[in-house]
């Protein structure tokens, strides 16, 4: 007996928050070049620009021998984020700006609380973005906490447990710097978010 046509391949929604220009647009234009890159260097050429009006971004993967669509969607999408259900949320902030993550903890955290909390299973990470832009603490910035200068892992990790995140990671869009590896986790997680199980972390934030 024909089994017919196979099914078509289940479509993840992911969503991207934080403020503006902390480095989404780039990050979805690095992982337009492909989910696994095959290194870590920088591309001998410019990374592609994506319209806003283009969103969802559209990629297939096939994982685990199996097909999936991942669609990607920031805060500049055509259709209201608010108003999106997605399968995944990835809270972005820039690394070289520490106020952006604040943000996480109080606006971001509000919005995914308040939209968002349909789904108890919805796994959420923090992404640091421009991670090619950190600084050193100068030792006037160590004594002072390091207020206004650049967020170091250990800072950003602990907002991520703060809120009870499922994954924290960094990487820099631009220089290519731990993209793989990011984006092959997306990836994953994605595909984990169509089973059973789920994609939410047992026992604490998974560091990337």
């Amino acid at each position: 007996m024909d089994p017919g046509p196979p099914p078509p391949p289940p479509e993840i929604n992911v969503l991207l928050l934080g403020d503006a220009d902390v480095g989404k647009s780039t990050f979805l234009s690095r992982l337009s070049l492909g989910i696994q890159p095959q290194s870590d260097d920088p591309p001998p050429y410019s990374l592609p620009v994506l319209r806003d009006m283009d969103q969802p971004f559209r990629f297939n993967i096939t994982l685990y021998r199996r097909p999936y669509t991942l669609q990607f969607y920031d805060t500049a999408s055509p259709t209201n984020y608010t108003l999106l259900q997605p399968s995944f949320i990835i809270l972005c902030y820039d690394i070289s700006n520490r106020d952006s993550l604040y943000s996480l903890r109080g606006k971001w955290r509000t919005l995914v609380n308040t939209h968002f909390n349909y789904d108890e299973e919805l796994p959420v990470m923090v992404l640091g973005l421009k991670r090619d832009l950190r600084k050193e603490w100068t030792e006037e910035e160590k004594k002072d906490g390091g207020r206004g200068s650049s967020v170091m892992p250990q800072e950003g990790l602990g907002v991520a447990q703060e809120l009870r995140c499922d994954r924290y990671a960094e990487c820099s869009a631009i220089t290519g710097e731990l993209c793989r590896q990011v984006l092959e986790d997306v990836a994953k997680t994605c595909a984990k978010t169509t089973t059973e199980q789920g994609a939410r972390t047992q026992g604490g934030c998974i560091v990337l």
